[in-house]
């Protein structure tokens, strides 16, 4: 089995905006964790990392998305990043059968941000990645 992207769904809600992907890959949660909770994970897929501190509360630094904190961390499951210029980034990892994962992303942001697009060609490159 490789991994797929579904359907990505965006809402708004007044000002903010919430997008949802549910992303299949064919390998374990705990393969697909370094890669959404770690610098050297985040910077092969999506955007360099100037600090990650892996706690909850711990500080985040993304080019581009200024500086913010840790605002949800449950190791191996959940991974959450609130940004000043960013808003608020989701992965939320479970079991998917024997051998793979499901990751249930949500971006939550005020005014113009990232689109489906862009996020999409974003977790194709995960799913290559994890399943190369």
């Amino acid at each position: 089995m490789t991994g797929s992207v579904e359907q990505g769904v965006s809402q708004t809600h007044g000002s903010t905006r919430i997008l949802h992907f549910l992303v299949r890959l064919s390998v374990p949660m705990e393969t697909v964790w370094p890669a959404v909770a770690t610098a050297e994970g985040l910077g092969a897929w999506w955007t360099g990392v100037e600090a990650l501190e892996p706690r909850l509360g711990g500080a985040v630094v993304l080019p581009g998305l200024g500086e913010g904190r840790v605002t949800a961390w449950d190791v191996d499951r959940v991974a959450e990043y609130t940004l000043e210029r960013g808003g608020r980034v989701r992965f939320h990892l479970e079991r998917d059968g024997d051998d793979g994962a499901v990751l249930r992303f949500t971006h939550e942001y005020e005014g113009e941000g990232e689109t489906e697009p862009e996020w999409r060609a974003r977790f194709e490159r995960l799913v290559e990645l994890l399943d190369g």
